[in-house]
């Protein structure tokens, strides 16, 4: 065996140096929300390229797999415009749009598309939970922006 746990000769199917973000921090809207949101996505940094495969993976058994997706240039100021999942490359746009602060629109190559606020990596544990729970309820009205101020209004972070 090498130091990688494969029969010496016979590298690794996930190459010498893959690293896998654990299961994504998720909450979706039963059925897609009534609201501006589908849902919530916590990631544990700032680097989409790491965690959005993660988030892919998550949403690929339900929406099918994720072929593009549009996020904000506040919350993540130096993505890459593909970012590689198994099977298949992820197009990366941005958005400068006050309404899409502190959100992620997933697009599916079977035309579905959801928006999700996406909770700041360093976001206290109390606030995140709420946050989670309020974006995937499918009767919640309030918009990404709103639900952060609300949250940094009651924790501190």
């Amino acid at each position: 065996m090498d130091r990688n746990d494969s029969p010496a000769g016979h590298p690794s199917p996930a190459g010498p140096h893959t690293y896998r973000m654990p299961l994504a921090r998720l909450a979706l809207a039963p059925d897609g929300g009534h609201g501006p949101l589908d849902g919530a996505w916590w990631p544990r940094c700032d680097a989409l390229e790491l965690e959005l495969p993660a988030l892919a993976g998550a949403l690929a058994a339900g929406l099918g797999a994720v072929v593009h997706v549009t996020v904000d240039t506040a919350a993540w100021p130096d993505v890459p415009h593909r970012v590689p999942v198994p099977g298949h490359l992820i197009l990366v746009s941005l958005s400068a749009v006050d309404t899409e602060a502190h959100t992620i629109t997933l697009d599916t190559g079977a035309g579905e598309q959801r928006e999700l606020l996406v909770v700041p990596p360093g976001e206290p544990a109390d606030a995140a939970r709420w946050l989670l729970t309020t974006a995937a309820d499918p009767w919640n009205a309030l918009s990404a922006p709103h639900m952060l101020a609300l949250a940094d209004a009651t924790w501190e972070r």
